[in-house]
């Protein structure tokens, strides 16, 4: 074998094993390229999969939100028209009650005493409507004789009579005092006391009203 036989076969092997190392680097390379890609890959899908998740769980939270927001809308609706519903009824009695004439006196005469007791002035004025101011002007003056020692009281006139279904409103002579013992003023004090019942009870004949005018 002559030296360029040699030489050729030499650089064959060399290319051979060179080919070879090439041929395992590319392999690794490819395989470790693969992995990544797979990497990426599966982080990818976590990461979609997270925002997806989480996208899933604020759309649920706002649905429950809007859910929560729309129940306790119509709780406020019913509760609201329950109380005006409990309104109406007392109001009904109220003015049932004021044609018991011997009852209603009696209970209006309890009302006002109870009034001019708690105004600490000496010089008051009591108002009503004027279907009562008349029937208050008629005892006036037995009335006057139950009042408490030192208490000047004087029956507003007729064109003073108030709007109200019943009652009287009690003032110390300067205004800056009063009591108010008409149907009105007693239910607006009464109103919390009712929503209270039907958030507990939140049932039309649930409700026990009872004679709230009789204490």
């Amino acid at each position: 074998m002559n030296q360029v036989e040699e030489l050729e076969r030499a650089i064959l092997t060399r290319a051979e094993r060179l080919a070879a190392e090439f041929r395992e680097r590319a392999g690794r390379s490819r395989d470790s390229i693969l992995r990544e890609a797979a990497e990426r890959l599966r982080l990818r899908e976590e990461r979609e999969e997270g925002i997806a998740r989480a996208l899933g769980e604020r759309n649920f939270r706002q649905r429950v939100q809007a859910t929560e927001l729309e129940l306790q809308s119509h709780l406020d609706r019913v509760r609201w028209n329950l109380v005006l519903g409990v309104e109406r009824r007392l109001a009904e009695r109220m003015r049932a009650f004021v044609q018991h004439a011997s009852e209603y006196d009696a209970w209006l005469d309890k009302q006002i005493l109870g009034a001019v007791g708690l105004v600490e002035s000496d010089t008051l004025l009591v108002a009503a409507n004027a279907a009562d101011q008349r029937r208050l002007h008629a005892r006036w003056e037995p009335l006057c004789q139950s009042l408490p020692a030192g208490k000047d009281v004087t029956l507003a006139p007729s064109s003073a009579a108030i709007d109200t279904l019943g009652g009287a409103l009690v003032t110390s002579a300067d205004g800056r005092i009063r009591v108010d013992q008409t149907f009105e003023g007693r239910l607006a004090r009464l109103r919390p006391r009712i929503e209270q019942t039907i958030l507990e009870r939140l049932l039309p004949g649930g409700f026990d009203t009872g004679n709230v005018f009789g204490g």
